[in-house]
């Protein structure tokens, strides 16, 4: 029997055909073949293009295109590749190319080399006073010099080539251009063709320099991008498969749509499923942010790599592979982190631009120094600190690495960014317009009110003549009473009253529970304080029942669309941070006037037909507002697509999910609030990244280029080095600092 290993996580094993249970690739069987199960996921035979080649990225693998151009994540060229029949699968190749071992052990190996580079180098000697000559000792930095130029700066060289190819020289392009100048001078002077004093000790720090600077870029662009696999990991290997009544443990790849499988207490549901039997409550932080177990029971649904509490779940499998919850929200966060904001193509235009006004800077330097007739080697030195110090290379990782950082930020916190413009927008939001229905309520009647002297007893007699009615107001009563835990109450003879109500006997008593046509038949009226109440619970668009004993009106329940405990302090937070917040629906204005009051909306459309949804968007645009629509039904997909951010209940429609720029995991408004104030947090680092970046390039290029050596102050090619690095660092640090946030 063949057995089936993944190719990227070789300890998945199987002896079936399938899919990882870590990563959704398709097991490959021990002599090669694949398995051809199509999913979602972009693994089938089909994904292979007609291309006979593709560009992809020395540093991502997975990013790729069909023409040249440049990374998004690290701005570095794509390079031209063959593409083989598992090309579909180069994209899960993490180590593939360059990453941040290679630059590791790259630097730790020319840090090593430098040192017997700046020893035997006649000027660090002459700075401390020594003198280590000896036969054959004016070679050493050479040969050192001449290794870690090919050694270390071979990764600057060919991603050089490759940008010269693509027509889109950038940083690279610098990068090499000063290492190569600084080894083609030392080496005349070296072999004494050229006279002047070599650039060995210089060249050797700055390409030691510029690979610890990319080790720690490329460190924290895969540290915020890795955060995505721990998504991964929280599905389990194993489920315990249900067949004729016993269990079986069985590989997570081998279950299918429509299986039974049992979730026992403390264990991770495998799949996306639907409860089919017991109840739990079950936790769902890791995906909705919400750290509240959420109540599970029969016909409920749960998501793979949620945590199970107490109780044993069976759960039919709904989804696999790449339909599941977790898969899905895996390619949200990735298409996020390679879609471009506006500050993104900003930074890029920076990029590139500054490429040519470091060439220019150099071209001036050269003329402007010879015209004042100094040495060919002062001249060539400041040559090459201009090029080193104009590098863009904190500019290339100002944007994406917040971006990325930002996207899986929000995705831990519930907030799936489909369309990174969006992220950025929201903090400009200036109106938040919520759907009523499914948004702000739950979109189910439930108890909102009870008057009664009794109001145990009045509960306790609506909910036992309620227990066994499908109808929607009978199952609110009654899962009122439970939620309350009021003493069960046993009836006997029960009859229903057609368009009336129900009829029952407790303890030798006729009792009743109905509408006002049951008081109408039975000729009861309402007392003054009774009747008030029922006339505003009317008006609000409540559900008003009466529950009678004998001939005595024991008092009424009130019944509403309900509200979620957590829209309040979704408005609450929404109006703090000075947004206008607007609701709509397509109910009436009783029901959107009650709704609106208890939440603290001042400004409301009651009544609006869903092909008119869009247009109350349009009108509160009209006035120069831009409005952010949250919604979850089919209906509101034109308004989610006209507001200027749609934002999609993610209890919602796949259309709703669809026409939105951002996605809420779960139902909780208070996300909402959260957008915005990540949204403002991720801008303030972009700007505060972009103006580092830029500001130092504009201050360094000069000094650089030697304006200020008048004074006395010479900025040398390694301090240049010493300093563009730090700017790298110093950008990648400021990113860190938005993980730091509390939404």
């Amino acid at each position: 029997m063949a057995k089936y290993t993944c190719p990227m996580h070789p300890d998945v094993t199987s002896n079936e055909p399938g899919l990882c249970p870590k990563c959704n690739m398709n097991l490959v069987s021990d002599d090669g073949t694949e398995d051809k199960t199509d999913d979602d996921h972009g693994h089938s035979n089909s994904s292979v293009t007609a291309h006979n080649s593709v560009y992809a990225c020395p540093m991502h693998p997975d990013v790729t295109s069909d023409n040249p151009g440049m990374c998004p994540k690290c701005h570095m060229a794509l390079e031209k590749k063959k593409q083989s029949s598992h090309a579909q699968h180069d994209h899960h190749d993490k180590h593939a190319g360059h990453n941040p071992n290679m630059f590791r052990q790259k630097f730790w190996i020319s840090l090593l080399l430098t040192i017997p580079t700046l020893i035997f180098s006649p000027m660090i000697q002459g700075w401390f006073g020594v003198n280590l000559t000896f036969t054959g000792s004016e070679y050493i930095s050479a040969i050192f010099g001449i290794i870690i130029f090919f050694y270390g700066g071979m990764v600057f060289l060919k991603s050089a080539k490759a940008e010269l190819a693509a027509r889109q020289p950038g940083m690279m392009t610098l990068i090499s251009m000063a290492i190569t100048v600084a080894f083609v001078y030392s080496t005349l002077v070296t072999l004494k063709l050229v006279n002047g004093m070599d650039f060995w000790w210089e060249l050797a720090t700055l390409v030691t320099i510029m690979l610890l600077g990319h080790w720690l870029e490329m460190a924290s662009v895969e540290s915020a991008q890795g955060e995505l696999n721990e998504l991964a990991k929280l599905l389990p290997d194993e489920a315990e498969l249900i067949e004729h009544g016993k269990s079986r443990k069985v590989s997570v790849s081998q279950l299918k749509v429509g299986d039974s499988v049992l979730v026992r207490p403390g264990a991770q549901v495998p799949v996306d499923g639907k409860v089919i039997k017991g109840s739990s409550e079950v936790n769902e932080s890791m995906l909705t942010g919400e750290s509240k177990p959420v109540k599970k029971t029969v016909g409920a649904e749960v998501i793979g790599g949620t945590i199970n509490a107490n109780g044993a779940l069976t759960i039919e499998v709904t989804k696999v592979g790449g339909d599941t919850t977790l898969a899905g929200i895996m390619k949200l966060v990735e298409d996020a982190q390679t879609s471009k904001s506006k500050t993104q193509v900003l930074a890029d235009k920076a990029a590139f631009y500054l490429t040519f006004v470091a060439l220019g800077a150099a071209l001036l330097t050269w003329i402007g120094w010879w015209m004042a007739g100094a040495s060919a080697d002062f001249i060539f030195e400041r040559v090459v600190t201009v090029l080193v110090i104009a590098c863009p290379h904190a500019l290339g990782l100002a944007i994406p690495l917040v971006t990325a950082i930002s996207t899986t930020l929000a995705a831990k916190n519930g907030l799936l960014v489909r369309e990174r413009m969006a992220l950025e927008s929201a903090r400009n939001i200036d109106v938040i317009l919520f759907d009523k229905t499914g948004t702000l309520t739950k979109g189910e009647q439930g108890v909102v009110g009870i008057l009664a002297k009794d109001q145990s007893r009045t509960l306790s007699i609506a909910a036992a003549l309620e227990r066994e009615s499908e109808h929607p107001i009978a199952k609110a009563i009654f899962q009122y009473a439970h939620d309350q835990n009021v003493p069960e109450t046993h009836t006997t003879d029960f009859s229903a009253l057609s368009g009336r109500g129900v009829r029952a006997k407790v303890d030798g008593k006729t009792v009743y529970v109905g509408g006002p046509r049951l008081l109408e038949e039975l000729k009861l009226k309402l007392d003054n304080e009774l009747q008030k109440a029922a006339d505003e619970a009317s008006n609000d668009g409540k559900t008003v029942v009466y529950v009678v004993e004998n001939e005595t009106i024991l008092g009424a329940i009130m019944l509403a669309d309900v509200i979620r405990e957590e829209s309040k302090e979704a408005v609450t937070r929404l109006h703090s941070m000075g947004k206008r917040v607007a609701m709509l629906t397509g109910d009436s204005k009783g029901v959107a006037a009650w709704v609106a009051k208890e939440l603290g909306i001042k400004e409301y459309f009651a009544e609006v037909l869903p092909e008119n949804k869009a247009e109350t968007v349009k009108k509160l645009q009209a006035d120069g507002s831009r409005v952010a629509m949250v919604g979850d039904g089919v209906n509101d997909a034109p308004a989610l697509t006209q507001a200027n951010i749609g934002i999609a209940i993610g209890a919602g429609t796949d259309v709703a999910i669809e026409s939105a720029g951002i996605v809420l995991a779960s139902s909780d408004p208070r996300g909402v609030a959260k957008i915005v104030t990540l949204s403002k947090a991720t801008y303030r680092k972009m700007l505060q990244n972009l103006a580092w970046a830029t500001g130092y390039n504009a201050l360094a290029i000069p000094l650089a280029a030697g304006v200020t050596s008048a004074f006395g102050f010479v900025l040398s090619p390694a301090l240049g080095a010493v300093l563009m690095s730090l700017s790298t660092i110093i950008v990648a640090i400021n990113a860190q600092f938005l993980r730091r946030i509390k939404l």
